[in-house]
């Protein structure tokens, strides 16, 4: 028996030692390098860039090697590109487990800073067929923020609206499919449900309010006092002002609740939960280690003891949704609501505005 209690803490002690020698490595945080000179003879564009993790002052404009496109993609001029929570969190690093994904100590791609584009096809490789030179397009890529982006015409991307600006077409991708995703596959939405949006004013807010209204359910909104009139307008049937009123206290019960705000607990949801409905857990915790794994976790808890599901996903960009949201778009039942437009060269402030919380839909960065 001493002997396996010996050899019990000679384990426990190198698990000890392995945590904390990932802890460490996860939390380092090298110095940001300089830009390398660009080899002779490339064709240089202009990008957004971070070199290290931190604040929004670690993004740099900077002239890196235009890309070129294969047989299958095509080469698009960006003019205008959004920006979602999840730049920030890879700006930063944070939390601390997605640098297993982006690179530990510093990012491995320092290109990839933002996805959601729309602009102009400028060139296709020679197997494309569905696309042409001078479509207007918008998509999704994880190196958007550039004067240009390749794109498999088989991925993310479709063609854009004539109804909407570029501007407005960026606004869509990320933000969009989140919010249809999370409603149809997530919470499997039906007409009559009543369904809550905590964060409906923000970038996936107001596409979830006007998407969870197209599927017929009863919509209540929660949002700051400012915003109240905005998520009326877009179709709320009714609205919390969170500043005044603390929604799990209320009477008030859901079938399905979209968690966007990511500022409750599970244990607050349920208070207003139908007893089999479903919270979809889309918001993303500001914690530095498990954040957005901290509801999931507390939700696998938890489900053994109750019928109510507590669903958390990240969005799968896919070219038939963005098809299904261009034509939403097109018949005017969803409109994108931008609250900011910043140059290409204000790309850290643009950050930093929304990284603040407080943004109204979708912050756009203007590339011509």
């Amino acid at each position: 028996m001493r002997r396996l209690l010996r050899l019990l803490g000679i384990a426990l002690l190198i698990v000890a030692v392995c945590l904390t020698g990932l802890g460490i490595a996860l939390r380092h945080s090298s110095a940001c390098g300089t830009a390398p000179a660009l080899p002779g003879g490339m064709q240089p564009m202009k990008a957004v860039v971070h070199r290290c993790y931190g604040a929004p002052g670690v993004l740099k404009l900077e002239d890196i090697e235009k890309p070129n496109i294969s047989g299958d993609s095509v080469l698009v001029r960006v003019r205008a590109v959004s920006l979602n929570p999840h730049d920030w969190h890879v700006m930063r690093g944070q939390p601390y487990f997605l640098r297993l994904l982006t690179g530990l100590g510093a990012p491995r791609d320092v290109h990839a800073v933002a996805s959601d584009f729309a602009g102009t096809v400028e060139a296709a490789g020679k197997d494309v067929k569905r696309l042409k030179v001078g479509d207007e397009v918008l998509g999704y890529a994880p190196d958007a923020l550039a004067q240009y982006v390749t794109v498999r015409e088989s991925g993310p991307i479709v063609a854009k609206p004539a109804a909407l600006s570029f501007e407005q077409a960026a606004a869509l991708p990320v933000a969009g499919i989140t919010a249809l995703q999370a409603l149809r596959d997530l919470g499997h939405i039906r007409p009559g449900e009543k369904v809550l949006i905590n964060g409906a004013s923000g970038g996936v807010g107001v596409f979830a309010v006007q998407l969870a209204k197209s599927f017929g359910a009863e919509v209540t909104g929660v949002c700051s006092t400012r915003n109240l009139e905005m998520v009326r307008a877009l179709g709320a049937d009714h609205v919390i002002d969170y500043t005044k009123e603390d929604f799990t206290q209320g009477t008030g019960r859901y079938e399905l609740i979209l968690d966007v705000a990511g500022n409750r607990s599970i244990t607050e949801y349920r208070r207003v939960l139908e007893p089999q409905g479903v919270v979809a857990l889309i918001g993303v915790n500001r914690g530095n280690w498990l954040g957005p794994f901290e509801g999931p976790l507390e939700a696998t808890m938890l489900e053994p003891f109750v019928k109510q599901k507590f669903l958390s996903m990240f969005a799968q960009p896919n070219r038939e949704d963005l098809v299904k949201l261009a034509e939403l778009t097109q018949s005017g039942k969803l409109k994108a609501v931008i609250d900011r437009h910043y140059t290409l060269g204000e790309a850290a402030q643009a950050m930093g505005y929304l990284e603040a919380g407080h943004a109204r839909g979708k912050v756009v960065i203007d590339v011509d």
